[in-house]
């Protein structure tokens, strides 16, 4: 039986993959992942040996886990990265918002991003680092951006969906572009069609990315709980 609480949160990954994003997922009953193309966010049952030698197969290019605790690597997995990860869930709606400070030229032109866009996207993504980003990351839900003249210097959108419960997720701005106020605009207008579906916002976070920390919290975002991520490839 599947619940629709935040308790699915514990394992966002795992229960989007075989929930809402389960028409995605590749793997079995033990791990899966979302195909390489739209982003190597992976999801085990648990952290037993079982579920590792579940993920291998899935693994040949990184996989990124959010994990309660740090894994175990198993002989035969590399870990190439780790750190730790705040999850913060939107339990708030502040009754009042910061207006964004606009530009010399005037108000900034938002609009829907396309797939025509997803090239702009992903090299702004590996500029800004807010987290993995591919051409088809997109895919998993409306994405928005900001342009100067037909420069992309600021997005932010959806990814993982779960019943309720939809994240957050691309947030980023182009350093030429920041302390605008676009990060926050963008956000409200993912937020808002997320709650006008009837769900609640949550969303990924460096822990140690107290900036963005603050605005999430200036948007109503409290703390839910703390991840160990760890990007694995099997070798």
């Amino acid at each position: 039986m599947i619940s629709s609480g935040l308790e699915l949160l514990d394992n966002p990954i795992w229960n989007a993959l075989r929930t809402d994003h389960a028409s995605l997922a590749e793997g079995d009953g033990h791990a899966r992942r979302y195909p390489a193309a739209i982003g190597p966010l992976a999801g085990m049952r648990d952290l037993s040996a079982e579920s590792f030698e579940a993920l291998r197969p899935l693994a040949e290019s990184p996989v990124v886990l959010f994990c309660q605790e740090p894994p175990t690597i198993h002989a035969g997995w590399k870990e190439l990265r780790n750190g730790p990860l705040v999850q913060m869930v939107r339990t708030v709606r502040p009754s009042s918002t910061f207006p964004p400070k606009q530009s010399l030229n005037g108000a900034p032109a938002v609009r829907r991003l396309t797939s025509d866009d997803a090239p702009a996207m992903v090299a702004l993504a590996e500029l800004t680092e807010p987290g993995p980003f591919r051409l088809r990351t997109m895919e998993l839900g409306n994405f928005y951006g900001i342009f100067h003249d037909d420069r992309l210097v600021s997005m932010a959108g959806k990814r993982m969906h779960l019943p309720g419960l939809v994240e957050v997720s691309g947030v980023c701005t182009h350093p030429d572009a920041r302390g605008r106020g676009y990060a926050r605009m963008l956000m409200e207008i993912v937020m808002d069609e997320i709650e006008q579906g009837g769900r609640t916002p949550f969303l990924h976070a460096w822990a140690d990315n107290y900036s963005a920390i603050r605005l999430y919290e200036q948007l109503g975002f409290t703390l839910s709980r703390t991840f160990h991520l760890s990007v694995l490839v099997a070798e």
